[in-house]
Order: C-alpha cells, then structure tokens, then sequence
C-alpha cells in the first residue's frame, strides 16, 4: 500500500513546506555522509567514545544552510553546533550524522535525523540510512513511512518473544552498573537484545515491527525526536522508564509496540 497519499493528506498545507525542505536537507546531507563512508575520515574525541567526524560537520552545515534559507526566523538545536535561537515556538532537531561511532569504523549503521517541533510538540520526522537508502518519515496525524510504504508497529504480545534494542549511554565506562543491571534483565527477559548503535533507527525499528521494543538513557534532544513521531504515528507508545509521557528533553526513553510496554517498564524497575 502507497502511503505517500496519506502522508501528504496529513501534512495538508500547515506542514508540506516544511517537509519539502526537510526532506532536500536530508537527501543532500545523506549523499555527504555516503561520499564520506569508507575514506579516512579526520576523528575528534568529545568525550572517551564520543567521537565527531569532518562527515558530522559537513552534514549538519548543508543541512543548517537548507534549512535556515527558507526558514530564517525558525530555531535550530543541532548535536554539533548546539543551539542557534530564533523563534521559540519552532524548534528544528537535527542530527547530521546519528551513530557516528559506527561511522568511523565503516560499521553500515548510522542516519541522518531531522524534526520540527511546534509549541512543544514534534509534527514531523525524518529518519535516513544512506547506506541501505531507507528513508523512515512521519508527520503528526498523517501516518508513518519507510519509503513511502506505511509502516506500523508490530504484534508482539509476550515479553518472552520479543526482540528489542536499546544503546549505551557515553559514560557507560563511568557509570556501568545500572546499565548493565537493566541490560541483564531486558536480556533474561526476552528473546534478544539487540544493540545496533544509532538511537534514531532503533526507534525507526520499532515503528517498521523490526524489534518489538527499545530502551535508552540519557540521550539528546535530536537523538529521538524524528524518531518520537515516527514511532507514534505506526501506532507505537512512546513514554520515559517509569511510563510517564515521552518528550525529547526526557532523561529515559521506553519505545515499544504498546503490547508489552507495561511489561518493559516492569522488567526496568525490578533491574
């Protein structure tokens, strides 16, 4: 089923604009990281594993400049260059290159992620793999898409039968152990854990019912926000460890199908 009808039916006229330019940033900051993927790239340490790139750099210039252009008022929060403020009520996530780690060591598993919030609250995502040239999109109330197909959650009702996902914070080498104590729980828990190394895809994974669930702790604003309405609008839950409601500013995120969301929550709290 074409789903690309309902997406556009749900970005009407307030959000196709956006989504236009939304989607020219991420195609041409896509063909970047892709230029990039493979060569020798100059690495820069942030923290001990939290590392930049000139791919990171290059990505997030194009993807600032395209936006910034037909936007000039809007706000940017950007993982590199952090915050540019304009307008308070429309925020522009961005990502220039989500799994960064992965990149530098020509691991095939990293995304661009863009995501405009309003008022508070994310209307749209885009979500891109150049490598495996998927593109995952969302807009508030319009559905969500791999490739222009609709995507939706998947079935999983048990715990036990699931395969999920989750990432480790960069000061896991700090502070380990309640880390690992959640890790050992999901993984005695469940089917499998899985641990790919992009926040913005896991959750992508979700949406598309390649993994049933997802967890993560202290990530940025622009790690989840596509990502956040993607998953919601495949019918996805999206809300912190405890279960109260999710927003790109939380501490912890907990993605799952819905089905064993609670059971999710109660496996974390007993870790």
């Amino acid at each position: 089923m074409i789903i690309s009808g309902l997406i556009e039916k749900g970005i009407g006229t307030m959000w196709r604009k956006e989504m236009e330019i939304a989607r020219k940033a991420t195609r041409e900051a896509g063909k970047i990281l892709h230029d990039h993927f493979g060569r020798k790239n100059q690495v820069q340490k942030k923290g001990d594993i939290d590392l930049v790139t000139e791919a990171d750099l290059q990505s997030e210039k194009k993807i600032i400049e395209t936006i910034a252009s037909p936007f000039p008022n809007d706000s940017i929060l950007s993982e590199e260059t952090g915050a540019h403020q304009h307008l308070p009520n429309r925020v522009w996530l961005i990502d220039p290159l989500d799994g960064t780690t992965n990149f530098a060591h020509a691991f095939p598993f990293f995304a661009v992620s863009i995501a405009l919030e309003v008022e508070g609250r994310v209307v749209l995502g885009i979500v891109y793999n150049p490598c495996m040239n998927e593109w995952y999109e969302a807009v508030h109330g319009g559905g969500a898409s791999l490739n222009r197909q609709e995507i939706r959650v998947s079935r999983a009702k048990n715990l036990m039968d699931s395969l999920l996902a989750t990432g480790f914070p960069y000061d896991v080498h700090e502070n380990p152990d309640g880390v690992v104590a959640r890790f050992k729980t999901m993984l005695t828990h469940s089917q499998g854990v899985r641990r790919p190394g992009s926040a913005a895809l896991d959750l992508c994974y979700v949406a598309c019912g390649r993994v049933d669930g997802y967890w993560e702790e202290r990530l940025h604003p622009w790690d989840t926000a596509a990502g956040l309405v993607i998953v919601k609008e495949a019918g996805g839950k999206v809300t912190d460890y405890t279960g109260s409601p999710y927003t790109p500013y939380s501490k912890t995120i907990l993605a799952s199908n819905g089905l064993i969301h609670e059971d999710m929550i109660q496996a974390l709290k007993a870790a």
